[in-house]
């Protein structure tokens, strides 16, 4: 079957802190590395108490350090935030310290809200100049050419594997255009998956990094031992995206075990579309509906997310899943 890979959003649970959000994390790096998942990525988001993965490249290196085999990256960093000397620079370092185990996944979206972007001193216009900032971004990662007037150092050179990540058609275009590897949000933003992947793959220009296209969507999954009990932590994630669409975000909840009282029927039709790319039971249960997607998406790799709330849970869902998948 094809490989598999974490996406962890660092989530802080009710009662923790970021410390502790960081601390279970790369346990749960360090244990999905034994059972192994290819790749570990963290994502870039600001101002959210539920989220402890801010200064994502400070992430990515604690758990590079924590760890020896595993590809880890960002999943993404959201590159107008940035200018591109600034994420050369840094995860030229990252490569330097890590050689060969270092992915760079970049997203055009803010990753927080327009208060926090103004806070960021974003320009709310930079996510045009998004094309631009990826190719700035690859030719500093690039040889140094003659009359360059200025370097990442570390980064020149180093060819830092750059992924686009997408919810809608043009990130799909853009990494087609360029010939990168795609990964396509459908753990949280499914509806567009199938129409994106097919216009990356029609229009695939290959590359000196890519000789075909080659797409990772990602998913939620959850898998106890028993299909109730999946669906019961299942609930934290549900109740999260509730209070996402009512904006009170906070920190992932306890599950439930009642979630139908929690949640409108409005609310809960808008989480199910948000959450349509979730598999959520036994081992046997996830394993035939997560083939069934791989064959409908013709994925070639899949990256998982889980908002499980209880850490030892969390890590259970992924042993119990990469068991399955090897079956």
């Amino acid at each position: 079957m094809i490989p598999l890979s974490v996406l962890d959003l660092v989530h802080v649970r009710e009662g923790d802190t970021p410390a502790d959000a960081l601390r279970h994390a790369l346990e749960l790096a360090r244990h999905c590395e034994r059972r192994g998942y290819r790749r570990y990525w963290v994502a870039e988001h600001h101002n959210m108490t539920g989220i402890a993965s801010a200064a994502t490249s400070v992430v990515i290196g604690h758990v590079a350090g924590g760890t020896s085999t595993m590809r880890i990256g960002a999943g993404g960093i959201m590159l107008p935030n940035h200018a591109p000397l600034v994420i050369a620079e840094q995860f030229g370092t990252l490569e330097s310290l890590y050689p060969g185990r270092i992915d760079l996944g970049l997203g055009r979206a803010p990753g927080t809200d327009p208060v926090t972007m103004r806070a960021l001193r974003r320009d709310p216009n930079a996510a045009d100049s998004f094309a631009d900032d990826v190719l700035e971004l690859q030719a500093l990662f690039g040889p140094v050419q003659p009359g360059q007037p200025y370097r990442a150092v570390p980064g020149a050179g180093l060819n830092v594997p750059l992924w686009i990540l997408g919810s809608s058609l043009y990130g799909a275009q853009l990494a087609a255009a360029l010939g990168l590897p795609y990964s396509f949000a459908s753990h949280f933003a499914p509806e567009a998956l199938m129409h994106a992947l097919a216009t990356y793959r029609e229009h695939f220009r290959a590359s000196a990094h890519l000789a075909a296209p080659y797409a990772m969507p990602g998913v939620n999954v959850v898998v106890a031992d028993t299909d109730d009990e999946a669906r019961r932590l299942y609930t934290s994630a549900q109740q999260a995206f509730t209070r996402m669409i009512r904006n009170t975000r906070g920190q992932l909840p306890a599950p439930v075990g009642d979630i139908e009282s929690l949640w409108t029927p409005a609310e809960k039709a808008q989480v199910s579309r948000m959450l349509a790319c979730s598999f959520v039971g036994s081992p046997d249960t996830v394993r035939r509906e997560l083939r069934a997607f791989v064959a409908r998406t013709n994925a070639d790799e899949l990256i998982v997310a889980s908002a499980i709330f209880d850490p030892a849970a969390r890590r259970r869902s992924y042993e119990l899943l990469a068991d399955a998948w090897i079956d």
